[in-house]
């Protein structure tokens, strides 16, 4: 190494080799020019303490991987999934996933040390391994075979809720953390409790969110599922009620927002269940009911921001507090908010939507464009009797026939398939931005000053 810590006589970044044989052989290939990217990633500093020569290094490195990994999976995905799933015979979830083609086809997806490494550093120090997380998802969504078999995959009951189905049968009340779910008459009601941080989403929320869906959707004796926010202990908002702050830009910022745990897992296993219904095992499943469907009903106090505003757009029934607002913050945070693109649309039409996705537009639940959002906008002490009229009405076996045709209308399972393909590589990439380390690096500082208390 040189004093300033370059490393002197570096290799140059590996070229891309061609890709023109059977899977194994372009396998081979590909790990052959990922194991001399590596060598020469080992001979550099952390990146936090890289110059501007090292870092120009490393992104030619993984520049030239990726570029491979891409061709890779352009012509090989199939094959790649086949060889994962014993050729569709199994059902294998994302994480699983990600980390068996590890394995199988080292090089082209980062192993579970590397991601343990990156799991350790803030955003703004890790290497961006998840983008090659997002070619390789990108590459099995892309395709019509694959991709629909692992969305179907994502569709089933998570094995938390599985190992949890008969205590919620029984009791009617479970605590999940992050969700606290109960039954009340018909309704399974979902109460996140995140206080701290205005209920944003974080990792254990998604896990939460998703098991707690699954169960409402398992329960026969639950036909209507109820999504709320808890009352609050944050200074600014403490013993009010909040729907949802969106994503938690502290562990934005701090490096704890999985890509495949969060950001994909969200849009295709609750968000996806609560919209398309939860799909059964073929021993379970007749020809008649081949999935499992229910009403949802949101209330909304306070705010839906971000991820919060994404809910509702798969809801059958919104009901606002006549102070809240709503908001998709895309353009101040930099990244895509989630299927937000793909259905706010559909719901505003395209001049509102690009007005809240790209400029930052907000709707208040009074303004005349609320009414494209929202179902019903009462007073907050009136929330909680236009919830029970709604449970009431949702409550219907026409409604569950009528709503999964609705969705087959509005969203087609392959339109959704080939956004999130593009979705899962753009996300990635948008995690590792500059401008995106910076508005979330500004954001937190923002919010960490404002619930300081005052002196």
């Amino acid at each position: 190494m040189t004093p300033d810590g370059a490393t002197a006589g570096a290799a140059p970044p590996p070229s891309p080799p061609v890709l023109d044989g059977t899977v194994d052989e372009d396998a081979s290939a590909l790990a052959g020019q990922a194991e001399h990217g590596e060598r020469i990633l080992a001979r550099l500093p952390a990146p936090v303490d890289r110059d501007v020569e090292q870092r120009n290094l490393a992104a030619a490195v993984f520049d030239s991987c990726r570029q491979t990994r891409e061709q890779f999976m352009r012509r090989h995905a199939d094959a790649v999934y086949d060889a994962l799933t014993d050729g569709r015979t199994r059902r294998i979830r994302l994480t699983e996933l990600v980390f068996a083609a590890a394995r199988r086809f080292p090089g082209l997806v980062p192993d579970q040390g590397q991601m343990d490494e990156e799991s350790a550093r803030v955003q703004d120090h890790k290497e961006g391994r998840e983008i090659d997380q997002g070619i390789f998802f990108r590459g099995i969504l892309r395709s019509p075979t694959s991709g629909a078999h692992l969305t179907d995959t994502m569709l089933m009951a998570s094995p938390r809720a599985l190992a949890l189905a008969d205590r919620y049968h029984r009791d009617g009340r479970v605590d999940l953390g992050p969700v606290l779910l109960e039954r009340r008459a018909a309704a399974g009601h979902l109460t996140v409790r995140n206080p701290h941080c205005l209920n944003a989403e974080d990792n254990a929320l998604i896990d939460a969110m998703e098991t707690a869906v699954d169960l409402v959707l398992l329960d026969e004796q639950t036909r209507v599922g109820v999504l709320r926010g808890d009352v609050m202990t944050h200074p600014r908002y403490a013993g009010r009620r909040v729907f949802s702050a969106g994503i938690n830009l502290s562990d934005l910022r701090d490096g704890r927002i999985s890509f495949v745990e969060f950001l994909m897992r969200r849009e295709l296993t609750y968000l996806s269940k609560i919209f398309r219904g939860l799909l059964l095992p073929p021993a379970e499943a007749t020809f008649a009911v081949p999935s499992l469907q229910k009403p949802w009903v949101a209330a909304v106090d306070s705010f839906a921001i971000g991820g919060g505003m994404q809910l509702l757009l798969v809801f059958d029934r919104v009901i606002a507090a006549d102070d809240a607002f709503f908001s998709l913050p895309a353009a101040q945070e930099g990244i895509v908010p989630g299927a937000g693109n793909l259905r706010l649309g559909r719901l505003t039409g395209s001049r509102l939507a690009r007005r809240v996705i790209l400029s930052g537009k907000k709707i208040l639940a009074t303004d005349p464009e609320s009414a494209l959002i929202c179902d019903e906008v009462v007073a907050e002490d009136a929330l909680d009797d236009a919830v029970e009229a709604a449970v009431q009405e949702l409550d219907n076996p026409a409604v569950i026939a009528n709503r999964a045709m609705l969705a087959l209308a509005e969203e087609p399972s392959d339109q959704f398939r080939v956004y999130m393909a593009e979705f899962a590589f753009t996300q990635a990439c948008r995690l590792y931005g500059e401008d995106v380390i910076g508005k979330v690096e500004r954001s937190w500082s923002r919010s960490a000053a404002r619930s300081r208390p005052p002196s």
